[in-house]
C-alpha cells in the first residue's frame, strides 16, 4: 500500500477521490529554501525529503511525498507564518499571474533482474499558471480572517472561498489543489505501485 508522506487534507482527498489506497504518514522537516535555490528545485527537494523520511521509518512498499510552492517574481511563497504574511502574499499575487509547483517524489522497491530487489526514487514537478483578479483590501482582509489561507502555499486555496478570485489557469487544476494526481498516477503505472 502507498505511504503518503503528507498531513495535507487535500492531498488525501485527491488520492481518495482517485481510487488510490493509502495511508497517510505525515513527516516533519523544515521547508526553507537553500540560499539561491530555485523554486522547482525547493519544490522537489521538499518531496524527496519528506518521501524519504517517511520511507526510512515504512520501508516496506512504495512512499510519495510532494510539496507545493506558489512563485511569483521568482519569489517562493511558502504556507504563511501567520495573517500578517498571508496578507503580504495575498497582496503580492493581486492582480497578477503566477506559477504553483508541485513536487512529487515516489519512492519503493522493485524487482530487477535474477528476482534482486533495488530501491527506486523517481521525482518530478508540475508546474500550473494561475491568474488572480484584484483583490481589495477588504477582500483580502475578510479572506484572511476567515481562517482558510493558514495552511496553503500561497495564502490561498483554490478549491476554496478564493476559487472566486481566480480568472484562469493554464495546467493541472489538481496540482494547485495540492497533488498533480494524473502525473503521480501515471508514476506509480510505470514502477508498478497500483
Amino acid at each position: 500500500m502507498l505511504v503518503l508522506a503528507s498531513a495535507s487534507p487535500r492531498r488525501q482527498e485527491l488520492l481518495r477521490n482517485a481510487g488510490i489506497p493509502f495511508v497517510a504518514r505525515p513527516t516533519d522537516i523544515p521547508e526553507t529554501p537553500n540560499k539561491d535555490e530555485a523554486p522547482r528545485a525547493f519544490a522537489e527537494r521538499m518531496a524527496r525529503e519528506k518521501a524519504l523520511s517517511a520511507f526510512d521509518q515504512h520501508s516496506k512498499g512504495f512512499v510519495l511525498g510532494a510539496d507545493t510552492v506558489v512563485v511569483v517574481d521568482s519569489e517562493i511563497l511558502g504556507k504563511p507564518r501567520d495573517n500578517a504574511d498571508a496578507a503580504r502574499m495575498l497582496r503580492l499575487l493581486s492582480g497578477r499571474t503566477h506559477q504553483v509547483i508541485t513536487g512529487v517524489c515516489l519512492l519503493g522497491r522493485e524487482s530487477g533482474e535474477n528476482q534482486k530487489e533495488t530501491t527506486f526514487e523517481d521525482v518530478r514537478s508540475e508546474t500550473t499558471t494561475v491568474t488572480m483578479n484584484t483583490l481589495s483590501e477588504e477582500d483580502i482582509q475578510s479572506y484572511v480572517s476567515s481562517g482558510e489561507p493558514r495552511d496553503k502555499a500561497g495564502a490561498y486555496g483554490i478549491q476554496g472561498r478564493a476559487s472566486r478570485w481566480i480568472s484562469r489557469i493554464d495546467g493541472d487544476y489538481f496540482n494547485v489543489v495540492g497533488l498533480p494526481v494524473s502525473r503521480v498516477y501515471r508514476m506509480m503505472q510505470e514502477h508498478g505501485a497500483l
